[in-house]
């Protein structure tokens, strides 16, 4: 069972709905949505909780909360922490949401932009080998190659600006782009 069951009383009312809405947009990019009310339940939490809460939390069998700390282990985005005088297991979330999307970032990098570049590098490659491939669909394969790469470049260089200046760049947003040529005034 993926969805909360008994939080009523155990959370108050908008915070079960993030934990839900979490597990939601987690279903729409891709990621189980136990692993993401789980995620969003350590966001939360106060203090780091064991397996065994998070399945009272949640209603979720054990089974599929351990899998899933697994996968959250995994993506980096909880920690163990070890409690005194206690030898259970316990976790927390990061809650650095500027740290949280970074590793988010570097873990769908990894799985999906890197195997898209060496694919389309290898693509690219081997039709300019092929007299069989078109023009128009070589320079295409190119176009699609120097965008990824291009997304590419800019995730590499989001990652070497100082936090406080990637603020300043959310919040100046499209003022930028008003003083490039073209931009709206």
């Amino acid at each position: 069972m993926t969805e909360i069951t008994k939080t009523t009383d155990r959370l108050p009312a908008s915070l079960e709905r993030f934990v839900l809405q979490w597990g939601d947009l987690g279903g729409q990019w891709g990621v189980n949505r136990s692993i993401s009310q789980i995620h969003a339940l350590l966001y939360l939490a106060e203090r780091p909780l064991t397996a065994e809460d998070v399945c009272e939390s949640l209603g979720m069998a054990r089974s599929n909360v351990s899998n899933s700390i697994k996968e959250l282990l995994a993506w980096n985005l909880i920690r163990r922490v070890p409690l005194r005088h206690d030898r259970r297991e316990h976790f927390e979330a990061e809650t650095n949401v500027w740290e949280i999307a970074a590793r988010i970032a570097a873990g769908r990098k990894a799985r999906e932009i890197d195997p898209a570049l060496a694919a389309l590098r290898a693509c690219v490659a081997e039709a300019e080998e092929d007299g069989k491939v078109s023009p128009v669909a070589r320079q295409r394969l190119k176009d699609m190659l120097d965008f990824t790469t291009a997304v590419d470049r800019w995730y590499g260089q989001m990652l070497s600006i100082p936090q406080g200046k990637r603020d300043m760049l959310m919040r100046l947003g499209a003022k930028i782009a008003s003083y490039l040529p073209g931009g709206k005034t």
